[in-house]
């Protein structure tokens, strides 16, 4: 078997992640991809050379999130026991959301085609979403009598505002590429042979800015999501006195005064 989870690293510190499963249209939930998946973020996460990561699902679907087959009785999301099940969920499935809010590295969806149920709720971990036309999106759990046991009840209100999450979920209906721009579940949608591209021009840009500011304002950003303004105003403090003293600032002034494009060290 191929690994589930392919990593690609370039010199400019932007590094492909593909889950690679397109046989079966790429499910998150067996055991063996979210040990790769958890693996592969911690990868990303350990390389100081890294600056943004992408990740994307080969074939035509980005995810089709839960495995069905395993969702019978006896299979691993349906153990046949409340008590075991759950802890399937908890050592399963339920260690993405919390490897991906781990991330200080930003990293970037390219939605390439169907985002189904945990599929949909993936791309919602990640910083920045990005689709081809032909993706959609659905938090689809209802209609299998399922909740969203990943985490997609807290990741989808955060993303596309509480109204149009409670029409997702509890509809668990489709929505195009469209209609997730116009709720800002995607900040772009590109023809399906730009996608890769666009999302390394976006990933481009987020590299060119210094590796420790972009991970601090990402750490920032995501304890925004639970902080009060009083422990989160703290934390910037101590974020912004140590990016004072760093040279990359001082290379940003420098170069600000002297009308010059700045030149930020590699990690």
């Amino acid at each position: 078997m191929e690994e589930p989870v392919l990593y690609e690293a370039d010199d400019e510190g932007i590094v492909l992640l593909t889950l690679n499963r397109p046989d079966v249209r790429n499910p998150i939930s067996d055991p063996e991809m979210v040990d790769a998946l958890c693996a592969a973020l911690a990868r990303l996460e350990s390389d100081a050379t890294a600056r943004v990561g992408i990740l994307t699902g080969a074939g035509k679907t980005f995810s089709s999130g839960g495995n069905i087959h395993q969702m019978k009785p006896g299979g691993s999301l349906n153990t046949g026991s409340p008590v075991t099940t759950r802890l399937a969920y908890k050592h399963g499935i339920q260690r993405l959301p919390l490897a991906f809010a781990a991330l200080e590295v930003p990293i970037i969806a390219a939605v390439n085609g169907p985002a189904i149920g945990a599929g949909c709720d993936l791309a919602c971990m990640c910083d920045l979403r990005l689709a081809s036309e032909t993706a959609k999106f659905a938090e689809s759990f209802v209609k299998l009598g399922l909740i969203a046991g990943d985490g997609g009840s807290w990741l989808l209100p955060r993303v596309v505002g509480w109204s149009k999450a409670a029409e997702m979920a509890l509809t668990g209906d489709p929505i195009d590429a469209a209609d997730a721009l116009s709720c800002g579940l995607v900040s772009k949608v590109v023809a399906d042979s730009e996608l890769l591209d666009q999302a390394q021009v976006l990933a481009g840009r987020i590299a060119a800015n210094p590796t420790h500011a972009v991970r601090m304002t990402k750490r920032l950003l995501w304890e925004g999501r639970r902080a009060d303004l009083a422990t989160l105003l703290e934390m910037a403090a101590a974020m912004q006195a140590a990016a004072h003293a760093m040279e990359d600032h001082q290379e940003a002034i420098a170069a600000f005064l002297e009308k010059r494009t700045p030149s930020f060290s590699k990690p």
